[in-house]
Order: C-alpha cells, then sequence, then structure tokens
C-alpha cells in the first residue's frame, strides 16, 4: 500500500523474488559489499531497500533478515486493488494489466523513488505491506529467477499460479 504524494494505491503481490545475502552472485549484497546505494539492504527486517536501475527505474525490495545481512525479497507484481486512477496516471494510460507487472512498473504505479529507500514498510508509514485480511490461500509457484544474469537458475521467483498480473 501507498500513500505517496497524498494519493492511496494498493495492490496484492502476485510476484516476487528472493536474494539471499553474501553467497548470492545476483544480490546487491553479495559478498557483503556496503555501498551507498545498497546501504538500505543491510537494516532491520521490514525495511524498503529502493534502488535505481538501468538509469531509468525505481525497484522496491522489502529486507527479510536481521540488520547486517543483507537479504531481500523483490517485489516484482501487484494486482492492482485501489486507486487505480491515479496509478494510470503515473503510469501514462497504461492498460490495467500493465498497471504493476513488473518491478518498475509497481514502482511507477505507486509513486516509489528513491525517497522510500530505508523507510520502514511496516507500521503506518507512507509505504507498507500490509496482510490480506481475507487470509486466500493461492497456489504458488515457484520458478528461476528472471532479468539476471547470476545465478537465473535459482528457483528464487515466487508466483500466484494462474495470476494474470504477474511480469513477462
Amino acid at each position: 500500500m501507498s500513500e505517496i504524494g497524498g494519493r492511496r494505491t494498493a495492490g496484492r503481490i502476485v510476484e516476487t523474488e528472493a536474494y539471499l545475502g553474501p553467497e548470492d552472485p545476483a544480490s546487491h549484497g553479495y559478498r557483503a559489499r556496503r555501498t551507498r546505494r545498497n546501504e538500505s539492504l543491510f537494516a532491520a527486517p521490514g525495511t524498503a531497500y529502493v534502488y535505481f536501475t538501468y538509469g531509468m527505474h525505481w525497484c522496491l525490495n522489502a529486507v527479510t533478515e536481521r540488520a547486517g545481512f543483507p537479504s531481500a525479497v523483490l517485489i516484482r507484481a501487484l494486482q492492482p486493488l485501489e486507486g487505480l486512477d491515479i496509478m494510470r496516471r503515473r503510469r501514462g494510460g497504461a492498460v490495467d494489466r500493465q498497471l504493476c507487472s513488473g518491478p518498475a512498473k509497481l514502482c511507477q504505479a505507486l509513486g516509489v523513488t528513491g525517497r522510500q529507500d530505508g523507510v520502514p514498510l511496516t507500521g503506518s508509514g507512507a509505504l507498507r505491506i500490509v496482510r490480506d485480511a481475507t487470509r486466500q490461500r493461492k497456489a504458488i509457484i515457484t520458478t528461476p529467477r528472471i532479468g539476471i544474469t547470476h545465478a537465473a537458475e535459482w528457483p528464487l521467483r515466487f508466483l500466484i499460479e494462474d495470476s494474470p498480473w504477474v511480469s513477462r
């Protein structure tokens, strides 16, 4: 859920990818190298790690391990649920299926930028992850990660089976 810029948008997470820390060659925390760019990756669990990629896109991750251990989950896709009109404007009139079907798209739709890097994703902040009140159980499938070159074959991409909202 995002309440960035005074506008509320929300979606259900339907696709993620895990990055396992110092031993994962695809992780920004590989070999535990700390930089100004990845400092939030070393924060406490539940912290947003937002980074800029390809010189044009923001990507949102949720830090998952203890402080000092650089592990996170990339939020790859959402099923848009609230604020679709705002998402459409932010995404330049994209069709609903394309609003949040990729990490950069969902950041644009939610209004996430580097300003949210390091913020807590729990509590009542402007950017947060909350448990689905319905607690519906969905079938989850696992595939290799996509869009990377190192350790791409590792089965660390998780998506809701048959969801029309996932990327690619």
